[in-house]
Order: C-alpha cells, then sequence, then structure tokens
C-alpha cells in the first residue's frame, strides 16, 4: 500500500499587499504605543516644554536689549523679530528626537518584535513621525504662551498659523534625514551628537537670532543656503509682515 501524498498548503504570499484602511489602523495603534510610551516617561517631554521657556527668556532678556537696538526697535522689537525665528528653530531642535527614539527601539529589540508581526513596514516610520509632530505643535504652543507674556503682538492670527503649519511641513521632512541617523548610528547618544554637529552651526548660522547684514559675507554666503533662514525669515513674514514668497519658494 502505498503512502497518500499529502500536499502541504500553499504558503501565504510574503509580499501580500496591506490595504490602506489596514496601514492607517497599524499606523494609529504605534501612534498610541508611542504615546502611551510617553504617559510612562513623562521626562521625555521636557525637551518640548522647557526649550521653549528657556530659550526665549534667554534671548530676548540676555540680547534682545542690544540686537533690539540695532533693529531699532529696542527690545519689543526684538521679541517681534526671534520669535517666528523660534518657531522655525523648534521644527527642527525637535525633530531630531525621532532619530533617537529610532536608535533607543533598535537597541531594546522592539523592530524586530515589529518585523515579526503582519503590520505595513511603513507604519512603524509614519507612526513615530506623527507622535515627534505632536510634540512639536506642544512645544510651539508652549512658545507662543511664553512670547505673549514677554510682549509679543499677534497682529495676523492667519498668518500664525500658515507659519506653524509651514514649519510643521519642514519638520516632517526633515525628521527623514534623523531617522536615517538612527537607523545607520550604533546608539542614541551617537544619534544626539551627530544632530548637534548639525543642528548647531545650522542654527546660530541662520537669521533665526540675529539679521545677517552684520555678519562676515563668507558667513552670509553660508546663511543665503540655510534652509533654517529661510524658513525663519518666510515664518517672520507671515506673522509681523514682509516679504514671503522668495523664502517661501526656498
Amino acid at each position: 500500500m502505498s503512502a497518500a501524498t499529502v500536499t502541504p498548503p500553499p504558503a501565504p504570499a510574503a509580499d501580500a499587499r496591506i490595504s490602506l484602511r489596514g496601514h492607517v489602523r497599524h499606523t494609529g495603534a504605534l501612534v498610541r504605543r508611542n504615546l502611551l510610551w510617553i504617559r510612562q516617561d513623562p521626562e521625555s517631554m521636557f525637551d518640548a516644554l522647557l526649550m521653549p521657556v528657556v530659550f526665549t527668556l534667554l534671548f530676548v532678556y540676555v540680547f534682545g536689549g542690544s540686537i533690539g537696538q540695532a533693529l531699532g526697535g529696542g527690545q519689543d522689537g526684538y521679541v517681534q523679530y526671534v520669535i517666528p525665528g523660534m518657531i522655525a528653530m523648534m521644527s527642527m531642535t525637535l525633530s531630531q528626537g525621532v532619530g533617537t527614539g529610532f536608535s533607543q527601539d533598535f537597541n531594546s529589540g522592539v523592530m524586530d518584535r515589529f518585523r515579526s508581526l503582519p503590520i505595513g513596514r511603513g507604519s512603524v516610520l509614519f507612526a513615530k513621525i506623527a507622535v515627534e509632530m505632536l510634540r512639536m505643535l506642544f512645544a510651539t504652543a508652549v512658545l507662543m504662551i511664553v512670547a505673549v507674556l514677554v510682549g509679543f503682538d499677534i497682529e495676523r492670527w492667519a498668518g500664525l498659523f500658515a507659519a506653524v503649519g509651514l514649519s510643521a511641513v519642514f519638520a516632517s521632512s526633515i525628521m527623514w534625514v534623523f531617522i536615517t541617523l538612527g537607523v545607520v548610528l550604533k546608539n542614541a547618544q551617537s544619534v544626539q551628537a551627530m544632530g548637534f554637529l548639525v543642528l548647531f552651526p545650522l542654527q546660530f548660522g541662520s537669521s533665526i537670532f540675529a539679521p545677517t547684514q552684520s555678519m562676515p559675507g563668507w558667513l552670509q554666503a553660508f546663511t543665503d543656503y540655510n534652509p533654517l533662514s529661510t524658513l525663519a525669515d518666510a515664518a517672520r513674514g507671515l506673522m509681523v509682515g514682509g516679504p514671503v514668497a522668495h523664502d517661501l519658494w526656498i
């Protein structure tokens, strides 16, 4: 009697497509997971809470008088100048968190767990970016509260929302750079160190905190190609008035 031949069931295709609805559902679940992680570790929100407070008070009350006189408006004039620039700064500084978060997930084995689940690979990326965007918007809200307390006059509400939206678009783009660093570098400390080396010259070699006209020629050439300068100038034009089209296009 010959043994019956048992035909194994066909294996599911490894590249089976996940529907758009499935991607949205997976992304929502991972967003909830990341928010719960923040709830269990509230210290992770200290940078979003304290950074806008410290930077605003530091630059307004330490440098506001001297730079404000150069601008011709004193400290009050400097407040109107620096706050739009700091909205631009928040969008890039807090974007670094997505890279360190990815690095921690890789080192803790969470990514290996994600790979074993039947979820869309992109859901992990988009969920992390969505949560970091929420952190950035929270920091921007804190910044505007402090800005009003130190004398910032909101004259153009539509311009304010447009500037925040523009900064959010910029942040969502730059986060992919930090995601790449989080994947390539070995640990979160390396991501932070590399991020500092990138962020420091971009922030202070820009028009965020001071006009660029008094800078040396070589530094002005750098600021002309610095995306933070054009972002800050576009936000400044939207919020307090001035040319916007060129900087917005750049």
